[in-house]
């Protein structure tokens, strides 16, 4: 008898603890209602303050997720305010000072969740005022980043009512949020008045621009907060394809909420030597921070630097590459000098600095001479295998050949050419042994082209180091011929480098489709200012694949392929073909960038024409969203999983209220 009772009672007491599991399927419904405030000390919308600790309690066990990056407190505190979890409470211990007749905020934005099932309560602000008024005013908008307007996550948005540009570089902002994974900024509990936006990456959390490395981003523009009445239309959904309701809910509405920040660093402009290498034995480096028109000068310590050099140069100036004339020096493994260039000192100053380096090659002489006797000695075997066996077979050893590099597609595009890319400096290069020829009829025909030095001369009193030619066919506008096959053909010994080896002999083949597997793209810009734009295609995965400069705001791509695209335009203020950011203390804004708001495609034959006008985008639709790299992060999302779960049991699930 007591045998069964006792088992009677372990069926009951699981039965209850299996009822008692909010949240599993066969434990009754999920718990989706969210943190409540039921009390706070002092009071939300408190004035006359005086306390510096602020406790606030829930209806239920919370959790604070990394309270240092996501709580916000303003007006900003210069040592780390203490915020604490723990239970059904939250404790927040101001350390700075009250500033008299203020209104403070502690946003808490999505960190807090209900301890078991992770329900978000939202976005929650508490605020209180160390004077007689609360200021409710708030502004919003978005930070994207000024080159790629990709949302920044996490970046400070602050104002000021010092309307001089020197605020921003001399004090603490005002009142500030943060940006969330949208980008988005709300910044609460303003006062009536004339402000400044600023975003900022506050690296050393002074909470004004102080270092060059630090993100930033400004607007001329005063704002003027203000607010008021208007509906929104709230949808209700039965379940998660069908609207049960559309209702319409009375609000504030704060202005502005569509400020725009784009966001850039400022070019790093002190100039130091990062570090120096001997990768290869013929050839040494030097990288810089930055680039200067003055070149290094070399002295050397243990060998004479006089015409020693021939020069190949970054087009910023900020690498350069010497490589040695004379194979005695390449032979040398170790090259000491005395390197004299232009420093930043700690005023900003350029001045000279000279530093005593020593430049080892990376494979020693005597391991090279090795590994060349083990090549001579794998020939000769090579050469006796094939002598034994009645194959032809060389007497001599024939010298490393210049391995020249010919980059071309077997299918050309119309507008494309050929690049041919020597590994060392070249001493010469024979066009009477280079042949491009076309197809006609049966037969291949010599065909004229053009035969372009991609060097970049760095500096008059050098030799520059010529590796890089471009070829493409001396034709009407430089193009190949569509639906034409061509042939290159290289004698041995177009190409001499600077050392004597000589290019082998090679031949490559390629076609060009013809105008029917092409289209062509053309946007008409409405211009927004006087600078040119530079448009540029962008492969489905946000690669540029053709890029057209216009004065005038018509954008024309020819010989597109078929296939989905997006445009992304920039306005080229200095004229210079490429993205350049700002500067602040010039009062510069990095050049603006827009994207086309959607994908659009293109077939073969069928001309695609739209017209845009980049200033009717909206300011939270600046990028289309198959190209934001940042999505939004949904762990934080409530999701209603009972209206789920009813529809699957055949019912209509009931929300739970408080």
């Amino acid at each position: 008898m007591r045998k069964s009772i006792f088992i009677l009672l372990t069926l009951s007491i699981l039965l209850l603890t299996g009822c008692a599991r909010m949240g599993q399927p066969d434990g009754g419904w999920y718990d989706d209602t969210p943190p409540h405030v039921v009390a706070s000390n002092p009071e939300d919308l408190s004035t006359n303050v005086r306390s510096r600790k602020i406790t606030i309690l829930f209806d239920e066990y919370i959790k604070l997720d990394n309270p240092t990056e996501k709580v916000v407190i303003s007006p900003p505190q210069l040592e780390a305010p203490e915020i604490k979890g723990a239970g059904n409470r939250i404790t927040v211990e101001i350390k700075d000072s009250l500033i008299p007749n203020t209104t403070y905020t502690v946003d808490f934005s999505d960190a807090i969740s209900d301890n078991n099932e992770g329900n978000p309560m939202g976005n929650y602000t508490y605020s209180f005022s160390t004077g007689d008024v609360i200021d409710t005013l708030e502004v919003a908008g978005y930070v994207v980043d000024a080159e790629t307007l990709e949302p920044i996550k996490g970046i400070l948005v602050g104002l000021y009512d010092n309307l001089s540009d020197t605020a921003f570089t001399t004090l603490p902002m005002l009142r500030v949020a943060r940006t969330n994974e949208e980008g988005r900024f709300i910044v609460k509990g303003v006062a009536p008045g004339s402000y400044r936006a600023y975003a900022l990456q506050d690296v050393d959390a002074n909470y004004y621009f102080s270092q060059k490395s630090e993100q930033l981003a400004f607007s001329p523009e005063v704002i003027v907060p203000s607010c008021k009445p208007d509906v929104r239309q709230d949808t209700i959904w039965r379940d998660s394809l069908h609207i049960d309701n559309i209702t319409q809910t009375g609000y504030t509405h704060f202005l502005p909420d569509d400020i725009v920040l784009r966001a850039f660093t400022e070019p790093l402009t002190d100039r130091f030597l990062v570090k120096n290498e001997r990768s290869i034995p013929e050839r040494l480096s030097f990288f810089f921070s930055y680039g200067s028109s003055e070149l290094p000068k070399i002295q050397g310590l243990n060998f004479d630097e006089r015409d020693a050099f021939i020069l190949e140069s970054s087009e910023k100036g900020d690498t350069l590459n010497y490589w040695l004339r004379d194979t005695l020096l390449v032979n040398q493994d170790t090259l000491r000098m005395a390197f004299s260039y232009l420093f930043t000192d700690s005023t900003g100053m350029l001045v000279s600095h000279t530093d005593t380096l020593e430049l080892l090659a990376k494979t020693s002489y005597e391991k090279r001479q090795k590994e060349k006797a083990k090549e001579y000695e794998k020939w000769v075997k090579a050469q006796e295998k094939a002598r034994k066996k009645g194959n032809d077979y060389q007497e001599e050893m024939p010298p490393a050949p210049l391995e020249i590099k010919i980059d071309l597609k077997s299918d050309m595009q119309p507008d494309g050419f050929i690049t041919i890319t020597s590994p060392t400096p070249l001493l010469s290069v024979d066009t009477t042994k280079i042949h491009l020829s076309t197809k006609v009829d049966t037969l291949f025909q010599p065909k004229d082209y053009i035969l372009a030095d991609w060097t970049i001369v760095a500096d008059t009193a050098m030799e520059a180091a010529r590796r890089t030619y471009v070829l493409r066919p001396d034709s009407a506008g430089n193009l190949w011929t569509t639906g034409k096959q061509y042939s290159l053909e290289l004698d041995s010994a177009a190409f001499i480098d600077i050392y004597g080896k000589a290019s082998l002999a090679t031949k490559k083949s390629l076609s060009v489709k013809p105008d029917e597997d092409f289209t062509t793209i053309t946007f008409h810009v409405t211009k927004i200012d006087e600078a040119p734009y530079v448009g540029q295609l962008l492969d489905k995965s946000g690669k540029p694949v053709k890029e057209v400069l216009s004065s005038t705001g018509d954008l024309t791509f020819t010989y597109v392929r078929p296939g989905e695209y997006f445009l992304r335009l920039f306005s080229d203020a200095n004229g210079n073909g490429i993205w350049d950011t700002g500067d602040y203390a010039e009062g510069l804004q990095a050049e603006m960038v827009y994207f086309y708001p959607e994908m659009f495609e293109c077939k073969a034959r069928w001309p695609f024409e739209a017209n845009w006008n980049p200033s009717n985008v909206r300011a939270d639709n600046l990028k289309p969203s198959e190209l934001t790299k940042q999505k939004k992060d949904n762990k934080k999302r409530k999701m209603n999983r009972n209206i789920e779960r009813a529809r699957k049991m055949g019912i209509t699930y009931i929300p739970q209220t408080q």
